[in-house]
């Protein structure tokens, strides 16, 4: 899964943007076969993640970036969310969201996306059209959200790069992000 992470963010950054992928989890990722989730969440909370993300911020500041866009896949997408909430931020990308609320998205102040799985049973297609429907009565604040037929949760960075479709499927997501944050950060 990381080298996947890293050939995208070396797919984002030849677009022409700038990258940085911290690792909010200290060299300590999720492994199902270590702990159960709630007991590795608590030690790698989202909310430690967006703490851990205003310093990355104010480092990219102090070295003259003036927009900021911020991608989550998964658990990130909860840091992202929280982080579109602020001015920290002037776009935001979420992928296969997970632990984000209808009240996370009602607080939105930033150009979001929000790409989705059909299959997803952390944040099911019910609740990213509810996510929708507060974004798209939200004028002040531009959105785009797609469900990706076909897909499970996870798509975008975990996929078998033998399987074409699987990997046709997760460049478009990768597609619409880079023409996000191309619209809203560079």
């Amino acid at each position: 899964m990381f080298n996947l992470q890293r050939k995208l963010a070396d797919k984002i950054a030849a677009s022409g943007l700038f990258v940085v992928v911290p690792d909010y989890f200290y060299g300590d990722p999720y492994v199902p076969e270590k702990c159960a989730i709630p007991e590795w969440l608590k030690i790698h909370g989202p909310d430690k993640g967006f703490e851990d993300t205003k310093p990355l911020i104010a480092d990219l500041r102090s070295k003259g970036i003036s927009a900021i866009g911020a991608a989550g896949f998964c658990w990130g997408a909860k840091v992202v969310a929280e982080l579109a909430k602020t001015d920290e931020i002037q776009a935001a990308v979420m992928l296969h969201p997970s632990l984000v609320t209808v009240d996370d998205i009602k607080e939105v102040k930033v150009p979001i996306a929000i790409l989705a799985a059909e299959t997803d049973h952390i944040s099911p297609p019910e609740l990213i059209k509810q996510f929708e429907e507060i974004l798209s009565s939200k004028n002040e604040v531009n959105s785009f959200v797609k469900i990706f037929l076909g897909v499970a949760h996870g798509w975008t960075v975990r996929y078998k790069t033998d399987d074409e479709a699987a990997v046709k499927r997760a460049e478009e997501a990768h597609t619409h992000m880079i023409e996000w944050f191309t619209k809203y950060v560079n």
